[in-house]
């Protein structure tokens, strides 16, 4: 083993040493590691570059009281043994203190996982060996062609040890990358914008990547004004990824249970089971997605209407949000299952939206475009109405016009103001599901999958003039 998140204890030893320091009825550790490593650049020049190694411990106390069941939960980075009690200590003191906590349910039970005496896995600055150099390339060009490029690419591998009481000996390996990288024209007066998660970059081709900027920067060299109203809007797997994550943020069944939220039913309860989209498409996670593989159970460091720090542990598999164009899960723990009468259904660290049989890309349907706008990517994006799940934002980096199938010029940016999931039930095509890093959630959601989508009628409620 090693890496010890302590001066003298292994990650498992301080999960071991928390548990065995706990006095409290019930006890969960989670213990993690992230190594990181990072890349940054300006106007064609890599200004930085560097490596970091993080730890946190956090102890879950739980303590049994004449009206129920307390919790008290800490989190801290530590560096000695005295430091794992202190931690230990205070979580007790805090659940002592609480009131018996609505959502106390049995720890998860369990076992040892094969993988638990497994020391932390770790990232490096040769991560970019492949990418870097492509990278230099891309920054001559753009100097011959009097562009400027910025960006910014990060991986990170966290290995996360979640041990409890109740037997169970949990290890995760989460690896997560991006990269996001902006091009601007040689007045600075116009801009383009790409971006995409990885888990390893074995998958990042920055040659690609910065031809795309180079041909949004093209596109951009027209200008055309353009006032409010709705168009036919083509929106890439970058900008579907933008709404479409927001809406799975607020799949709380709890939440819809007590009408605050979207998927609320009025006069009570919940749509599950209500024909979201007249496409039977799905909405779906699973941790075993390939190339968006994400921890099998729950990781839970706070409760609230959706998660449990009681469920921490609890096992995770493929979980259909919307099948067949049809609600049929929300986000629940055991606790909000029993009161909502659904499934538990926790959270899972991915999505992704299928739709049968479409298979066209992006530039397939750029060319079936009579007149219509293409957005690149969203931000700034807030909830206006949490009923409808109305979102208002900005674009930015590039909305385009196209003609007879071609993209003639840039236009103006605008605010929107539209709900993803009346879009589920408005778009009139889509294409094919693919790997797609949202500008507005990425650095948080990065594990997402989505296709390009049509919508006849899209919302530019005004002009804006950011730019």
């Amino acid at each position: 083993m090693s890496s010890p998140l302590s001066s003298d204890l292994t990650l498992q030893e301080t999960v071991e040493r928390a548990l065995a320091r706990s006095k409290a009825d019930g006890c969960v550790v989670i213990a993690t590691e992230s190594s990181s490593a990072n890349l940054r650049w300006a106007n064609n020049t890599l200004t930085t570059n560097g490596v970091m190694l993080t730890r946190s411990l956090t102890v879950i106390a739980s303590v049994e009281g004449a009206k129920g069941t307390a919790s008290g939960v800490v989190t801290r980075s530590v560096t000695t043994a005295d430091d794992i009690d202190a931690v230990v200590q205070s979580a007790e003191n805090a659940a002592r203190d609480s009131v018996p906590a609505e959502d106390a349910r049995p720890l998860v039970e369990g076992d040892a996982a094969p993988d638990w005496d497994e020391p932390p896995a770790q990232t490096s600055i040769r991560v970019f060996d492949r990418f870097a150099p492509a990278l230099g390339e891309a920054f001559g060009r753009a100097r011959d062609d009097g562009t400027h490029h910025y960006g910014f690419v990060e991986h990170d591998v966290t290995t996360t040890y979640l041990g409890s009481s109740s037997g169970l000996r949990l290890r995760h390996v989460q690896p997560t990358g991006y990269v996001t990288m902006t091009g601007k024209s040689a007045d600075l007066r116009r801009s383009a914008w790409v971006g995409q998660a990885t888990p390893d970059f074995h998958d990042v081709d920055a040659t690609a990547l910065s031809a795309e900027l180079d041909r949004r920067l093209r596109w951009s060299q027209r200008r055309i004004d353009l006032p409010a109203g709705r168009y036919e809007t083509l929106l890439p797997p970058t900008a579907v990824a933008d709404l479409m994550i927001y809406a799975y943020w607020t799949m709380s069944g709890r939440d819809a249970h007590d009408g605050q939220t979207v998927y609320s039913k009025p006069g009570g309860g919940t749509r599950v089971g209500e024909q979201l989209s007249p496409v039977p498409l799905a909405l779906r996670s699973d941790p075993a997605y390939a190339g968006l593989e994400c921890a099998p159970f729950v990781v839970a460091k706070s409760s609230s209407s959706a998660q449990s720090v009681f469920d921490n542990g609890t096992r995770l598999g493929p979980t259909d949000w919307i099948r067949d164009g049809r609600l049929t899960s929300l986000a629940t723990t055991r606790h909000s299952a029993d009161l909502t009468g659904l499934s538990t259904t926790p959270y899972v660290d991915n999505l992704v939206l299928d739709v049968p049989d479409a298979h066209a890309s992006l530039d397939d349907m750029i060319a079936r475009t009579e007149r219509g706008l293409l957005l690149t990517c969203l931000w700034y994006i807030r909830e206006v109405d949490p009923q409808t799940l109305l979102l208002t934002g900005l674009t930015r980096d590039g909305v385009y016009l196209v003609e007879n199938g071609e993209v003639v010029g840039e236009v103006n940016n605008f605010r929107f103001n539209e709900s993803p999931v009346d879009l589920l039930g408005r778009f009139t095509e889509s294409g094919t599901t693919v790997p797609a890093f949202s500008r507005e959630w990425g650095d948080y959601f990065p594990r997402v999958a989505m296709p390009a989508l049509r919508v006849p009628d899209f919302n530019m409620s005004s002009v804006s003039q950011a730019s």
